[in-house]
């Protein structure tokens, strides 16, 4: 009651008029609009935009909580690998420079996979989506084989950590 004593002493009744006037023609043309459509309860469903239902993927073992449990043992794997890194020197044992690189790469194509996935989902960005995660896969196989040509040929990553922790 209080809220209609407000709108009856802030509005004029010309402006309260005229805006009823246009809601019920809104509401004509609206309905006019929307024989073409078919009711469905609800709302609107149109075919071919974001109300269409999400496609789930076909079942897959090693896309499902293997998937997971990798993720999680990859994670895990990381706490002793690196302080075993950290204990020995990188040209004593060049096994853990790889697995360490190796690791390391993974870790992070794994999390910014996810990013991708949650936030450019392919049916909202179609064309950005997969430009992203091609992206992400070339920038991943680039990096991998930066990193082998830097253990290989240079003094790899656990003696490259030590050089920079000491300077």
């Amino acid at each position: 009651m209080s809220s209609s004593l407000v709108l009856r002493s802030t509005f004029s009744r010309s402006l309260v008029h005229r805006l009823a006037a246009r809601s019920v023609t809104h509401a004509r043309y609206a309905t006019s609009e929307a024989t073409q459509f078919k009711y469905v309860p609800g709302g609107p469903i149109i075919q071919g935009t974001v109300n269409d239902p999400t496609t789930f993927p076909p079942p897959s073992r090693s896309h499902g909580s293997y998937h997971w449990s990798f993720e999680r043992l990859l994670s895990a794997g990381l706490v002793p690998l690196t302080a075993a890194a950290f204990f020995t020197t990188g040209s004593n044992y060049p096994v853990i420079d790889g697995l360490l690189g190796v690791t390391l790469v993974m870790h992070s194509h794994i999390g910014f996979d996810s990013c991708l996935v949650d936030y450019l989902h392919p049916r909202k960005f179609p064309v950005l989506g997969k430009v992203a995660t091609w992206t992400l896969r070339t920038a991943t196989v680039a990096t991998l084989v930066g990193l082998y040509q830097f253990n290989t040929n240079d003094i790899g990553l656990t003696e490259l950590i030590a050089r920079v922790w000491t300077a």
